[in-house]
């Protein structure tokens, strides 16, 4: 079957997958063999179906409609019934034949059974089976073209009520609920092809309505409802090319639907039917987009309507009125009007418009750090330097943070005059950073560090204090020119981190042992060093993955 081996297993589904699936073999059930397949329940967070596909000249591959599964991945769940499969390797042979001999025996059973046999028999298992009985009355209605039949067997299917306590379908339901309404998309398309497309166009719009009504008294963490909203608006789609509808009324619908909250359960795109809608449709489309903005131009839904089509026109100027009416404070919404400048080629309106976003924003601080690279970035593109610089020592003496000294000496250095721009930020920390201003005391500790100035950052840690990252930084740059200031952090940090266990902690601290014993032989005090590790392991015994570690590196 396939030469299924556990190391083909661990490559599928890699270590983790792997290792977790091990602890399923024992909750594998209801195995069945067919021609290249296996498939069975797994019980986990619930009981999932999983199919595993073996033999032929691929590699195993399988499905399993758990969360995990339902992404593409080889899951716990098809490791586990892998491993029964490979248990059972001896007997896989004949239960594979056992298959195929049950397979003739139902076909040739069910072959002669007579007409009024097999109707007995229908009628038996649809009693006892809700669901192959809707199944079947869908069928049939389908067949009969019985519209308000199929549409009361739509609202039962997309009815929550059944599946909710308290008024709300639970994720141990929510499954149970999918299973159910994911029939409606399989009736629609049935309709479609049985030439009642019309009508299928019209039951699919009430589904979507309904569904999406449900969705919010649903747990649909796993995503099935939404999967279901996209085939709803499949089928919609594909009663639409076999009906044929009015251009104008499809149109309404299009927009309607775009601006109601069923948008985000079917993520149905107006303009996936330019084809159907023709220069009439696509006309009223747009007329009918721009009624909704202008009726609510700050709504989102209208807006990205408004936007999308004016996009596919390649319609700028009506992109940025859309933005225009609603500018955020941060000036976020006038870099993205200068960046579809940009695209357009209208280079000078765009940077205008980036401008005007610096200088409407009340505070530099808050303004979006996007625009504020992208304005800088246009004046160096344009040979306007000094801007470019001005723009970053504004930004930095409104926002003093790493980040804005470092692009505020980045412009400097262009510009050729670092030097007096860093003594102008230096001074200007200084001055703000008051006794108690800890916070700006630890930026400037940063800042003297990107630039290299050790010395200045151990004054101002020193007298102001720091981090223990920041001490470490220190420690790590200063060892080999002052390795017994170095040497008293890294004491004081491992004292510290013997306090506590985990392998991360012990990991951390044979980094800093190693650190303290190159500051002992840059001191000439190695017996010192032999003294304290002695003393940290007689004082850490305990710590077995610590002692190991230690063992490693020869501490």
């Amino acid at each position: 079957m396939g030469g299924l081996t556990e190391a083909k297993l661990r490559a599928l589904a890699g270590e983790r997958s792997f290792e977790r699936g091990l602890a399923y073999a024992d909750e594998v059930s209801g195995v069945e063999f067919g021609d290249g397949w296996i498939r069975a329940s797994v019980r986990g967070t619930e009981r999932y179906e999983v199919e595993l596909l073996l033999g032929g000249r691929g590699k195993p591959a399988g499905t399993c409609d758990c969360p995990y599964g339902q992404e593409g991945n080889f899951c716990k769940h098809l490791v586990a019934l892998g491993l029964t499969v490979i248990a059972q390797e001896a007997d896989l042979p004949r239960r594979r034949k056992a298959a195929r001999d049950r397979t003739r025996s139902l076909d040739a059973w069910l072959t002669g059974l007579s007409r009024d046999d097999l109707l007995v028999l229908v009628r038996k298992e649809m009693a006892e089976d809700r669901d192959l009985r809707r199944r079947l009355e869908l069928r049939a209605a389908s067949a009969c073209g019985d519209v308000a039949g199929i549409r009361s067997r739509i609202r039962e299917l997309l009815d929550s009520g059944p599946f909710a306590r308290y008024g709300y379908v639970e994720y141990a339901d929510a499954r149970a609920y999918a299973d159910q309404a994911g029939q409606v998309v399989s009736a629609i398309r049935s309709l479609t092809a049985s030439g009642r497309a019309a009508d299928a166009m019209a039951l699919a719009r009430e589904a979507i309505g309904t569904l999406a009504a449900v969705v919010g008294s649903v747990d649909d963490s796993d995503g099935r409802l939404g999967g279901i909203g996209a085939g709803l608006a499949d089928a919609h789609r594909e009663a639409c090319r076999a009906a044929g509808p009015d251009p104008e009324e499809l149109a309404r619908w299009l927009v309607a639907h775009a601006l109601d909250d069923a948008a985000d359960l079917t993520d149905l795109d107006p303009l996936d039917y330019e084809d159907l809608l023709g220069e009439r449709g696509r006309a009223a489309l747009r007329r009918y987009t721009v009624e909704a903005w202008q009726a609510n131009r700050t709504g989102w839904a209208e807006k990205h309507l408004m936007q999308r089509l004016a996009k596919s026109a390649r319609d700028v100027d009506t992109v940025i009125a859309v933005h225009a009416v609603d500018l955020a404070p941060n000036g976020r919404t006038h870099l993205l009007i200068a960046r579809e400048l940009d695209t357009a080629g209208r280079t000078a309106e765009a940077l205008e418009w980036a401008e005007r976003g610096i200088r409407e924003t009340a505070d530099l601080a808050t303004v979006d750090p996007a625009l504020i690279d992208h304005l800088a970035d246009r004046y160096t593109r344009i040979d306007r330097s000094a801007d470019a610089l001005t723009l970053r020592r504004d930004r930095f003496a409104a926002c003093r943070t790493l980040l804005a000294y470092q692009q505020l000496r980045a412009a400097a250095l262009a510009a050729e005059c670092w030097p007096t721009e860093r003594e102008k930020a230096l001074a200007l920390l200084r001055a703000d950073a008051g006794p108690a201003d800890t916070r700006g005391h630890r930026v400037l500790v940063d800042i003297l560090l990107d630039d290299g100035d050790v010395d200045a950052a151990w004054r101002t840690a020193g007298e102001y204090g720091a981090h223990d990252g920041q001490w470490l930084t220190l420690a790590d740059r200063s060892r080999p020119t002052r390795p017994a200031d170095a040497l008293a952090v890294y004491l004081r940090l491992a004292t510290c981190l013997t306090r506590e266990t985990g392998n991360h902690a012990y990991e951390q601290l044979v980094r800093l042992l190693l650190h303290i014993r190159d500051c002992h032989r840059r001191l000439g005090t190695p017996d010192d060093f032999t003294a304290y590790v002695t003393d940290l392991r007689a004082a850490q015994k305990r710590k077995r993955n610590l002692m190991r570690l230690m063992d490693e590196y020869g501490l």
